[in-house]
């Protein structure tokens, strides 16, 4: 059993900053890759970022290239995901998820979901 547990959303204004934090708890060993989602009123949930769980390989979509880092503390079992320089059209709910194999950028490579965290970014 795998569980997801985000953290740290909330409201921020247009340039400011915000950090936000997985928890994954169970079979972590055996995760290829742990990234971010997220999903916006009305529209598709996308790809954000994503990191390899063993080498630390990153991948980030194309709308947060250059202002959105994610990293990864394998004794925490913890993702984070920083993300400056926020745009109102970052306002989304963000969702961990974890792949046992794959974990590219498409939703239906990944195993497991966390319950998602709400960020708003105001103009």
């Amino acid at each position: 059993q795998v569980q997801l547990v985000e953290s740290g959303g909330g409201l921020v204004q247009a340039g400011g900053s915000l950090r936000l934090s997985c928890a994954a708890s169970g079979r972590t060993f055996s995760f290829n890759a742990m990234a971010w989602f997220r999903q916006a009123p009305g529209k598709a949930r996308e790809f954000v970022a994503r990191v390899t769980w063993s080498a630390g390989i990153t991948l980030y979509g194309d709308s947060v290239q250059g202002r959105f880092t994610i990293s990864k503390d394998n004794a925490k079992n913890t993702v984070d995901l920083q993300m400056n320089s926020l745009k109102p059209e970052d306002t989304a709910v963000y969702y961990c998820a974890a792949a046992t194999r794959g974990g590219w950028t498409t939703l239906a490579t990944y195993n497991y979901w966390g319950q998602g965290t709400q960020v708003t970014v105001s103009s």
